[in-house]
């Protein structure tokens, strides 16, 4: 079903009709929103592009501003057919654990109405850039004779250290899940304990079972057959791991971010993502009130739930820092209001917001008064914090987010490790309170930060790393030579 952008947008011409990208992001927003910024800047330059999606994921894209050189279509997703509820289209939706391994086993089964979209509603396709998890494609994109490119969410660093882990399982040799061991053939020779792994390379017979381990290895092979990878980051943020990595898989890699920077104005900004739970111009009214570099924002993302006694220990270490703050946290409000500690919200009024649900996250960490990021690690929010040139303290809790943080912490040197995954159980008040008052008084962090912040613009300008990147794959898909599809 074709949903927008069917006919041509006022200045589109030949080169349009000619090359059109087939775009095709997994369904969770964390996976979803780096990829409708890489279609706004394949279309500002100039490219048809045609996202594929399903119905109630579409509905959120809608509502972002569109160039016509965008086309969305939808096709049907199978929750009856794998058990999973009405409507549960998104990763982050699905109501259990047990259910997520039926999640990805409906996206196994895309393959044929992708296809036939494809066939039917795609005239001239250029080249196919997926999500890790559709690792199908690459075989689609043998069927129509076109490259298909693997979007890869997360860092260098951290594809790296997880291909290092696959292949040559340090963590096997040690005694103990506190014994470091080093990560054979990185660059850097940063130390690791099992504790400090993503969950999914720990023994974990639940996990074993549920036929992740099984996912895992077939997107690697996938990716191996790709004809190359785009990463969101740029080539000065990484430089020994942008090489290591395009090294490592003997795979083109291009590396176009930060992919949030092509959204430029406050509209933009403020439409990335789901709807605000919170009137974004108050927001920003609020903001401007407050002294330069003053604000603490803490988010920890799109996907998980902290506990309420952890949220407890939150709110009251941020209490006792006696900084101004932004705080984003799920659920709804009679949710919140349970575990907020008692009178909290009147204590901390004026130096205090507590957002209930999805914020305007670009918005708030490009505004002059935020000064720091509390933040889960996931990659789409460290490489917005690095983007505005903020220290961040990482709290990671799931996936690739350990590794990610040690690129901040041990690498980057830009943020403090409030808790790694050798810290057990709930990190108290005054834990809070120390790292988020670390943060926002160490200088050297905060230059070293802002750095950081001003290479990431200069990455994606006329003439920077990222522009040129994404300027020679275009011109690699242009002039790649079509096989004949099977």
């Amino acid at each position: 079903m074709v949903m927008e952008g069917e006919g041509e947008g006022e200045g589109e011409g030949e080169s349009e009709q000619r090359h059109n990208v087939v775009l095709f992001p997994f369904m969770a927003q964390g996976h979803m929103i780096p990829m409708l910024d890489i279609a706004r800047m394949l279309a500002d330059h100039r490219l048809a592009v045609t996202l594929v999606t399903t119905p109630l994921n579409a509905v959120r894209i809608r509502a972002a501003a569109w160039s016509p050189r965008v086309r969305v279509l939808e096709m049907e997703f199978p929750c009856a057919e794998v058990g999973l509820p009405k409507g549960c289209e998104s990763f982050e939706d699905v109501p259990s654990y047990d259910l997520m391994s039926n999640f990805l086993r409906a996206t196994e089964m895309l393959r044929e109405p992708f296809e036939k979209l494809i066939r039917q509603e795609v005239e001239n396709p250029l080249c196919i850039i997926s999500d890790t998890f559709f690792w199908w494609t690459v075989e689609t994109g043998k069927v129509f004779g076109i490259p298909r490119l693997v979007f890869h969410g997360t860092s260098c660093f951290s594809l790296c250290c997880l291909r290092c882990i696959r292949e040559h399982k340090p963590h096997n040799n040690v005694g103990s899940d506190a014994e470091p061991f080093l990560l054979p053939g990185l660059p850097g020779e940063l130390t690791f304990t099992r504790t400090q792994l993503p969950e999914f390379w720990k023994v974990n017979v639940e996990l074993m079972a549920s036929g992740f381990d099984r996912v895992f290895e077939v997107m690697r092979r996938a990716d191996v057959q790709s004809y190359g990878t785009l990463v969101n980051s740029f080539n000065e943020l990484e430089p020994e791991y942008v090489d290591h990595y395009k090294n490592m898989e003997g795979t083109k890699a291009w590396p176009i971010g930060p992919v949030s920077l092509c959204n430029r104005d406050q509209i933009d900004k403020a439409a990335r993502g789901k709807k605000a739970s919170v009137d974004k111009s108050a927001c920003l009214r609020w903001l401007d009130t407050q002294k330069p570099e003053s604000v603490v924002y803490v988010c920890f993302g799109s996907t998980h739930k902290l506990a309420p006694t952890q949220l407890t220990e939150i709110g009251l270490g941020l209490e006792a820092s006696g900084l101004p703050f932004i705080w984003v946290v799920r659920g709804d409000t009679e949710q919140v209001d349970q575990w907020l500690p008692k009178g909290f919200e009147e204590r901390v009024k004026g130096r205090g917001m507590v957002i209930k649900g999805w914020a305007p996250q670009i918005l708030i960490l490009s505004h002059p008064a935020t000064g720091g990021f509390v933040t889960h690690c996931g990659w789409n929010s460290t490489l917005e914090g690095l983007t505005a040139g903020l220290p961040m303290v990482s709290w990671p809790l799931y996936a690739e987010q350990p590794l990610n943080a040690r690129l901040v912490v041990d690498v980057l040197k830009v943020a403090v490790a409030i808790v790694d995954k050798e810290t057990q159980g709930v990190v108290p008040k005054e834990a809070v309170e120390r790292a988020v008052s670390e943060m926002m008084g160490n200088g050297e962090m905060r230059g070293r930060a802002r750095e950081l912040g001003e290479m990431a613009r200069r990455a994606v300008e006329d003439g920077g790393s990222s522009h040129m990147n994404l300027t020679l794959f275009i011109q690699d898909m242009i002039t790649y030579k079509k096989p004949h599809a099977m």
